[in-house]
């Protein structure tokens, strides 16, 4: 290895390190803010913490190492161009393509890791965070309550003033309000004075048992004059049980990383996982078209069924005038409930389809990704460096805001295009990679003026046209003051 090419890899690993390092934190901070509801007032140890965000942390890898490469190159390169270290090495006969040829070898070799993370580490990190949320709602289910405040799990908000015991197991001065998902509007208040939380660790619900309390339940009467008494249902106690769903427990609604299966499976088993959806959503869709052709009589579309004549047979304009009124009432009674039904199923199995589509398209996302993280760090690259050579400006500054702005259009880009793969509005590839086929031009056009020291903005392009202008324009009106 070259002098010149050692110098730029140093130089350049530095920055990369440092920038890498500073962001990470920044994301890192980030994650405790989005699960602080479940690592904040719960008892865990500190290790139990540090294995919570540390089974996190590879997730932000896509997001974290694209931006430090943009972020790095616009700085190395921008300091080589401010303290004319490029302006010595041109004098020598060396090009920006030679100084960035050893930098490119390594963003490459960079791209791969990226690749191998993604495809390797990230799931299997993935795996281990969603079994690590799981043990902990085992092992300590009364973590998902915190004290002195009403704790959002399933159809129950639950609050309690106190709780003891080795695993917070023993509830003081339980209030419970149940959800109304009837849409009438009723609610029920539980009140206990203690309570007890008792878990299987191979089960799937936690029993929450209640001593000495009282049950309240509001009634909506129907007429609407019964309703200004506010009638409602109040009973006592001296022992209840609720069964809560452990799913429901420390879930986190985070709508731009929706956790489920796609997330921890690599390239091989999402290619046999995604073979074996479409076959599914292929059966599917067969069988509902046969059990409509069945159920409707047609056998095909767009061709007449054939009926057998006889010589007697005459036309009929219409086959309800042979029945008498009540016969008549009772077959469009059966024809508009045979139609409701029909729309109920279709609607139903629409709605069935839609969402093992976007399962599908998940699973293609979750895919292409993986590719997509490895084309960024090298795409990033050749934005940032060509870039640093033309603004001639290092450190914290001006390359910050660059970076910021590119970066944000990039993952900006990157999350509508997926949202809207995700709806089945765009081609699952086209989604994932529609950043990349955004951006690519960009790189090719910086490289290209930083190649060929044309600076980022042509000014005498467009000034010239416009003093040219200028200059007719008084040229006019000096010859008509002559000729006045």
């Amino acid at each position: 290895m070259k002098i010149l090419d050692r110098y730029l890899l140093t130089t350049f690993l530095q920055t990369l390190g440092t920038v890498f390092i500073i962001l990470y934190f920044i994301f890192i901070l980030q994650a405790v803010w989005l699960f602080i509801a479940e690592l904040a007032g719960k008892d865990l140890d500190i290790m139990l913490v540090v294995k919570f965000l540390l089974f996190y942390s590879p997730k932000m890898i896509p997001l974290v190492l694209p931006l430090s490469i943009l972020l790095a190159s616009i700085m190395t390169f921008g300091n080589l161009a401010e303290n004319y270290e490029f302006a010595a090495m041109k004098s020598s006969g060396i090009s920006l393509q030679r100084a960035m040829k050893s930098l490119t070898v390594f963003i490459l070799f960079l791209s791969l890791v990226a690749f191998f993370f993604a495809n390797n580490v990230i799931p299997a990190a993935e795996y281990k965070f969603i079994n690590l949320r799981r043990d902990i709602v085992q092992t300590k289910p009364a973590m998902a309550i915190a004290e002195g405040q009403f704790s959002d799990i399933g159809e129950y908000n639950i609050k309690v003033d106190k709780k003891s015991g080795e695993k917070g197991e023993k509830l003081e001065n339980i209030t419970i309000h149940k959800k109304a998902f009837n849409g009438n509007g009723s609610n029920v208040v539980i009140k206990a004075k203690n309570g007890l939380l008792i878990n299987n660790e191979e089960a799937s619900r936690l029993q929450m048992i209640l001593y000495d309390g009282n049950y309240y339940e509001n009634v909506i009467p129907k007429k609407f004059e019964e309703r200004k008494k506010v009638p409602f249902i109040k009973g006592s106690f001296k022992k209840d049980i609720i069964n809560i769903d452990l799913s429901k427990l420390n879930t986190v609604e985070d709508e731009g990383d929706i956790t489920n299966t796609n997330s921890m499976l690599n390239v091989s088993e999402l290619n046999y996982t995604l073979d074996s959806l479409h076959k599914n959503f292929d059966k599917d869709v067969v069988s509902f078209a046969d059990n409509s052709y069945q159920r409707t009589g047609i056998t095909s579309f767009g061709k007449p069924a054939v009926v057998a004549k006889t010589k007697n047979d005459s036309v009929i304009p219409d086959l309800l005038t042979l029945y008498s009124d009540t016969e008549k009432a009772g077959i469009l009674n059966v024809a508009t409930s045979n139609l409701a039904s029909s729309k109920y199923t279709v609607e139903g199995t629409k709605n069935d389809l839609e969402a093992k589509q976007k399962n599908i398209n998940n699973h293609w996302l979750a895919l292409y990704e993986k590719f997509v993280i490895a084309y960024a760090c090298v795409l990033m690259f050749f934005i940032g460096a060509p870039l640093g050579a033309i603004i001639r400006k290092g450190g914290l500054g001006l390359p910050i805001v660059f970076a910021t702005l590119i970066f944000i259009s990039f993952h900006f880009i990157n999350t509508f295009g997926k949202k809207l793969a995700q709806e089945n509005g765009i081609p699952a590839f086209l989604g994932s990679w529609m950043s990349s086929f955004v951006l690519t031009p960009l790189a090719i056009l910086l490289t290209y003026r930083a190649t060929n020291d044309i600076g980022l903005i042509n000014m005498d392009a467009i000034l010239t046209p416009i003093q040219n202008a200028f200059k007719k324009l008084f040229r006019i009106k000096n010859n008509k003051l002559k000729n006045v």
